[in-house]
């Protein structure tokens, strides 16, 4: 039988990207879900729908890795004896020791990012994975430099909608990279899942992606 070489071609990319693991991924991020796919897993959701409100005078650090982990053990509590690595994640930006969250209308996205206008600022990345009774957790921290917006930019940014669902009102993954500077730290980790200290993790858990 004649095998055509596009058909060889396609076979080989199959067998390329043919997930060797996979994994829970306790998050509706479809950042975090891509990456773990584009790292060769098969990746199954679980809910984990949890109280984010940081505690009075809680650090940012402390409360970007508390809600890894309570979100890690809600999707636990869900399924108490999972068959894959369970991961989990939070993401912050900081400016000025002071949390930005997701903005919830457009008026918030367009003083969060005056606020980041022409400045340098901080995204926090906690990753928290349980396997076989045991939750590893990392932090990870990343500065990020903003050009001097103006005002058409930023409201041009904001009905764009694309601020609306993510921390500190901007996606470096998407028009807001246009924004950016410079950057300190993990692409990856800015975009919600830091690739090297995921791996780490995972590693840790006999689920390496390599």
């Amino acid at each position: 039988m004649m095998v055509l070489k596009s058909e060889i071609i396609v076979s080989f990319f199959t067998m390329v990207i043919m997930p060797r693991h996979t994994v829970y991924l306790a998050s509706g991020s479809p950042r975090r879900h891509d990456i773990l796919c584009q790292l060769g897993y098969q990746v199954i959701r679980l809910e984990a729908a949890i109280d984010e409100t940081a505690h009075p005078g809680e650090p940012a650090a402390d409360y970007v890795e508390r809600m890894a982990v309570e979100k890690n053990t809600a999707a636990l509590n869900q399924n108490p004896e999972p068959q894959y690595p369970i991961i989990s994640a939070d993401t912050i930006v900081v400016l000025d020791q002071h949390i930005l969250g997701k903005p919830h209308n457009a008026q918030q996205a367009s003083a969060m990012l005056h606020s980041l206008s022409g400045r340098t600022h901080q995204v926090l990345t906690s990753v928290c994975v349980y396997w076989q009774n045991q939750q590893h957790k990392i932090l990870q921290i990343n500065e990020v430099t903003f050009a001097p917006l103006s005002a058409e930019q930023i409201n041009a940014y904001v009905e764009s909608k694309e601020p609306l669902d993510k921390a500190g009102a901007y996606g470096i993954q998407g028009l807001a990279g246009t924004f950016v500077t410079h950057i300190s730290g993990s692409f990856t980790g800015i975009m919600g899942l830091p690739v090297y200290e995921t791996s780490q993790l995972l590693t840790l858990c006999d689920c390496p992606p390599l």
